[in-house]
């Protein structure tokens, strides 16, 4: 057992440069009792005296001239065992305190002194010396016990239980555990008999290279070897343990002696002050070293993926001035709360890393261009609207960021970070609350982004917003059934915006909320003002963003717009999306249905292009369907397109909805949605957006002109002909007319389509060849959207492949060659009309008898 008077009478050296230093820990140390204490100004002549003296502990201190405490503790290494000094260094530098026990300290004291700490640490460091000194007594016990009688064996075990360490004693010949100690049995959490039948390498001393390596080691009574090693506990926990090995021969028997010491605590210590020298302690983000060295690694793998990196250097505006004013504690807090925002900022692969002081740092990995660092600014720069809560008080802050790319830029990181810090200071020079990239081409884009940002967030308050109107027009009767309401920005100097260039930045801002708001609330107004000077009724349709839908209070803003210009709700349209409907299906319905009950209608815009679920569709409470532009384009030449729009309207009008078409564009387009009974139009074909006045005009100029009520074609037998030959129409047209079919030419396909819009068309006859689509090629697509038709390619060319084969697949009724016989051709003419009527005979015969016309049809069927 190691006694207080051991302690006491250790050999300890005090290596310090200054004297005062000297005296004080002299003092410490005389004055609890130890009495063998030395001391030494010269770093330089320790590794001698203590290869004199064998100090049992030397306080050391690291900042000397001469020698630094690093490079004594190298040459104390070969005086002592292979990796243990007894060395307790001194240190006011909590950087050095970890290089330190990686160098071999076995601890540290911080300056200025704490006299309960030194003394404590420098006890605890002697009483482990004085065991490492003396670990071979215990052998020496064992050998005396063996050679002694039983009760002396008794005695022994007795020292080894009163050990708070662990004690393993085992056979060198075996490999097996000979004896174990009361300190491994509580440490282990097994009894004594079930240690006895596990192994060494089973509870993890050592692997069985290792303990047979220690086995044969030859140095009998020789100086203890310390290994670290994980003990396993009954309950399959780990316990970090330094072990000392040692053999000794024990009445003729070799064994060996393992001391175990439980190093869970300085493990736990060690980690700690790692992780206070990797993370600011205000925060807990990486600090400055950490965030070098995470974007160091950061390079290296984008060097091998060939990716991207963004360092956003982040700096809070006027954060002195808020510190002076609520003091250093708040100050803190608003950091604190500040690093919590920015980290919901980023991707969990990105990096918040807090520079120093209000400065903060972002590390972001991307396989595209920069427009992920914009984004991330952007959000960064919005987590800051809110105001900040410091006990009651509420601060307010803004950012400037600066960014630097990887590897446009730079390719290490100081250089960088250097980089994004100056775009930073550009950021603040041009007025805060910005960001700014480092290289001047992207700024371009920036500047102009954020000018545009800026010029956004005041347009509402300087009221340079206006809404424009689009007619929709009722296809059965003419009329104009009411408008849309477009969102225009007369932004002064520049004249009217488009709106694809700020409605984007709107919606990525936020703005678009507030916006929203702004236009139900204007359209309300124009409404009611329409009423009262005599325009009438004017239905108007708005438009509402997800965004808005989302984040704004929809229901709110329409019942305050209604009741404060006291507009009729029957009157006013709301137009969503698919995707705003989906974002939250049950709570949408609830504020849908509440808006339904105030007499407002429910229309999805450009129905098609999104995701919705039909099962879901028909919970909602709709009133309409707006069929996309994208459908609408090319509806008279497009079979996928046609087929897309006419299942919108069949599916609407089986649900009792009303059905839109948007950006209608000629007649054609008109024509063929009017044959196909879809309910309104909207385009540039009957109207662009008006100001408010031109849209009051057009609607008093067109309630004044006569009703057109939806008229049924006249069923007359029509013949197109298409040829891309001016010639052979004039012949082909001079030969029908004698027959009084109504004839219709077009030189081309695209013609072609336009008079199947405009016209019932019975039967077709097209040349084969001509230029950009053949007439096969025109038939297959006219039978997928008139499939009723007559279909008849009349050419010269002799290759009948390609047409045989749309013979076969019902796309060509009949194909004859040029020249042709006049006579005959009339003969096959009339035969396709009549095989026309013998086939869709009945239905257009009651289309006949609805416009008065069933006469006429029968004789043209007897022709």
């Amino acid at each position: 057992m190691i006694t207080l008077a051991d302690i006491h009478a250790a050999a300890i050296l005090i290596v310090d440069d200054q004297p005062v230093n000297v005296q004080l820990l002299e003092y410490l140390l005389t004055n609890t009792g130890y009495t063998n204490v030395s001391s030494t100004l010269d770093s330089t002549t320790v590794a001698g005296l203590h290869q004199q003296h064998r100090y049992d502990l030397i306080i050391l201190d690291l900042h000397m001239p001469g020698m630094s405490g690093f490079d004594v503790m190298e040459a104390l290494k070969p005086i002592e065992s292979e990796s243990y000094l007894p060395v307790l260094v001194v240190t006011a530098d909590p950087d050095k305190k970890v290089q330190a026990l990686e160098a071999g300290a076995r601890d540290f004291v911080s300056k200025p002194f704490d006299p309960v700490e030194v003394l404590t640490r420098i006890r605890n460091m002697l009483e482990v010396r004085l065991m490492h000194r003396d670990a071979r007594n215990y052998g020496a016990l064992l050998e005396q016990t063996v050679r002694e009688r039983t009760a002396e064996l008794q005695r022994f075990r007795s020292a080894m239980d009163a050990t708070a360490d662990a004690i393993f004693l085992i056979d060198t010949a075996t490999l097996s555990l000979v004896d174990v100690n009361d300190g491994a049995c509580r440490m282990l959490v097994y009894p004594r008999c079930e240690l006895l039948e596990m192994g060494p390498v089973a509870l993890g001393l050592a692997s069985a290279d290792e303990l047979a390596r220690q086995a044969g080691r030859t140095d009998d009574r020789g100086d203890p070897q310390l290994i670290d090693a994980q003990l396993l506990r009954a309950d399959l926990e780990t316990v970090p343990v330094e072990t000392y090995w040692q053999v000794q021969t024990v009445g003729g028997v070799r064994m060996l002696i393992a001391v175990a010491r439980d190093i869970t605590e300085r493990l736990q210590a060690l980690q700690r002050l790692k992780h206070m020298a990797s993370y600011d302690s205000l925060t807990g983000l990486p600090n400055r070293t950490l965030f070098y060295q995470t974007l160091r690694d950061a390079i290296e793998l984008a060097q091998d993926k060939d990716w991207r990196i963004a360092v956003l250097f982040i700096s809070l505006d006027r954060f002195k001035i808020v510190n002076d004013s609520v003091g250093a504690a708040l100050g803190d807090e608003l950091l604190r709360q500040f690093s919590t925002r920015l980290v919901q900022c980023v991707r969990i692969r990105d990096t918040v890393g807090r520079l120093g002081g209000d400065e903060f740092g972002l590390i972001l990995t991307m396989t595209r261009d920069h427009e992920d660092a914009v984004n991330v600014a952007n959000e960064v720069r919005e987590a800051l609207r809110a105001p900040f809560d410091l006990e009651g008080q509420q601060a307010g802050l803004t950012t400037s960021i600066g960014i630097s790319m990887y590897p446009d830029d730079a390719t290490d990181p100081e250089t960088l970070v250097r980089y994004a810090d100056t775009a930073m200071v550009r950021a603040k020079e041009a007025g805060r609350d910005g960001y700014r990239f480092f290289t001047a081409g992207m700024n371009v884009q920036v500047l102009a982004r954020l000018d545009l940002e800026l010029a956004l967030r005041r347009a509402l308050e300087n009221n340079e917003f206006v809404l424009y109107y689009q007619p929709k027009v009722n296809l059965s009767t003419g009329r104009i059934a009411g408008a849309e309401a477009l969102l225009r920005w007369n932004r002064p100097g520049y004249g009217l915006v488009f709106p694809a260039e700020f409605i984007p930045v709107m919606e990525e801002t936020g703005l678009i909320v507030r916006v929203g708001a702004w236009i139900i609330d204007e359209a309300c107004r124009q409404m009611a003002q329409w009423q009262n000077e005599g325009v009438g009724e004017v239905r108007v349709a708005v438009n509402v963003s997800s965004r808005q839908f989302v984040e704004g209070d929809l229901e709110g803003d329409v019942r305050a717009a209604i009741a404060r210009h006291q507009a009729d709700p029957a009157l006013l349209e709301l137009e969503l999306t698919e995707s705003a409907l989906m974002t939250n299906a049950e709570h949408t319905i609830g504020v849908l249905s509440n808006i339904k009950a105030l007499g407002i209608k429910i229309a999805i815009d450009d129905f098609g292009t999104g995701y919705s679920s039909l099962a879901y569709l028909k919970r909602f409470p709709i009133d309409k369907l707006k069929i996309d532009i994208a459908f609408v384009r090319d509806i008279t030449i497009n079979p996928d397109d046609a087929a897309i729009a006419l299942a919108i309207i069949s599916m609407a009008h089986s649900m009792k909805m009303r059905v839109i078409a948007e950006g209608v564009e000629s007649r054609a387009q008109m024509a063929y949605l009017r044959r196909h009974r879809c309910d309104e139009i909207q385009g540039f074909h009957f109207s662009r957006p008006l100001p408010a006045r031109e849209m009051a005009e057009m609607v008093i100029a067109n309630r004044a002109m006569p009703s057109e009520p939806e008229s049924v074609e006249a069923v007359r037998e029509t013949l197109l002909l298409v040829d891309d030959d001016v010639n052979v129409l004039s012949a082909l047209h001079r030969l029908f007319r004698r027959d009084s079919y109504r004839v219709l030419t077009a030189q081309s396909p695209a013609e072609g389509f336009e008079l199947l819009a405009l016209n019932e068309v019975q039967v077709i006859v097209c040349d084969q060849r001509m230029p950009i689509m053949s007439g096969t090629e025109f038939l297959s697509k006219v039978k997928e959207m008139y499939p009723d038709t007559i279909r008849i390619i009349l050419s010269g060319y002799t290759g009948l492949e390609a047409v045989l084969d749309s013979i076969n697949r019902g796309a060509i009724y009949r194909f004859y060659t040029k020249p042709w016989d006049d006579t005959q051709l009339r003969d096959n003419i009339r035969l396709a009309f009549h095989h026309y009527w013998l086939v869709n005979g009945e239905r257009d015969e009651r289309r006949r008898m609805r416009s008065g016309l069933a006469g006429n049809g029968a004789e043209q069927i007897s022709i």
